[in-house]
């Protein structure tokens, strides 16, 4: 038997109990894959990470779901690095490279009064065409089809995860969806383990741009992601690309989520348009709640 130690920090909120929770898992270089799978299983969270050593960046992290390992995390990626500072592991270095299953991505650490800020960059963003039903893919987040916004398209969306990006119309919609995970592979016939991601312009902050809700594959083992930095990202390449399509620039953009669960937090994103590509980079932050512990192996 093995016993871990696995860190439990709440990421995209300076509240323990607000944001998203992910677990981190420090010095897993005698970790193997089977074992973080199994640590993740235990945990319970959306995601738990684990950072280890790279011969191509500074430092490497996996990110698993209960269910599987993930090419990327934007919560988990906040958690790890606000974890390794907050605990000396990175001295005085405040620029780094993380290398990922969605690529190697630079990362930089900076401080407002009390408060670290991690800043993140995502990888490239794409698009790919959904050609499904809007009357069932409502219906499975527990809405109709007049509920789905027909001025932008449904389409799935990428900074390192897919996920379905579905506009709504209106936010009093968010409290009433209920979604029925194990019917989204059969809606998603081109990406078939893609999330979905439903967002509106409508806001609860005046000082927020957009509100979403984050619903699992149903192959990661979960229902609901709290407050989702890759979908946050790709959501600002959506507004860019195909809401104000004149404007190139949108750095103080701002996503809220989780209102509905409880676990309101925010997500500050970049975006620009840089040499016939979209750059884009969020920044969040975490707080440390406690400490988990759970024996492994057998």
């Amino acid at each position: 038997m093995k016993s871990i130690t696995v860190h439990h920090y709440d990421a995209f909120s300076t509240k323990a109990g607000k944001g998203n929770p992910a677990g981190v898992v420090l010095n897993t270089d005698h970790l193997s894959e089977k074992e973080m799978q199994e640590i993740a299983l235990k945990v319970g969270f959306n995601e738990t990470s684990f950072p280890v050593s790279s011969d191509v960046a500074d430092l490497r992290i996996r990110f698993f779901t209960p269910g599987h390992e993930m090419n990327l995390c934007g919560h988990a990626t906040m958690a790890t690095l606000y974890a390794l500072k907050t605990r000396g592991l990175l001295e005085d270095k405040t620029e780094f490279t993380i290398e990922t299953k969605a690529g190697v991505l630079p990362v930089s650490i900076s401080a407002s009064g009390d408060t670290l800020y991690i800043k993140m960059k995502q990888a490239s963003p794409q698009f790919h065409e959904w050609k499904g039903s809007r009357k069932k893919l409502a219906a499975s987040i527990g809405l109709n089809e007049e509920d789905l916004e027909d001025r932008f398209p449904v389409l799935y969306g990428s900074t390192g995860t897919w996920t379905l990006l579905i506009p709504i119309k209106r936010l009093e919609a968010f409290e009433r969806m209920k979604p029925d995970n194990p019917s989204f592979p059969a809606l998603l016939s081109e990406i078939p383990k893609a999330s979905l991601h439903p967002f509106c312009l409508e806001t609860y902050d005046p000082d927020a741009d957009m509100h979403a809700r984050h619903f699992s594959s149903p192959f990661s083992g979960t229902i609901e992601d709290a407050v989702t930095g890759t979908a946050s990202g790709v959501m600002g390449a959506y507004y860019a690309r195909y809401i104000e399509k004149d404007k190139q620039d949108f750095w103080n953009f701002v996503v809220e989520q989780g209102h509905e669960t409880g676990k309101d937090g925010r997500v500050r994103v970049g975006v620009s348009y840089q040499s016939g590509c979209w750059d884009i980079e969020i920044t969040g932050t975490a707080v440390y709640v406690t400490d988990l512990h759970f024996d492994i192996g057998s």
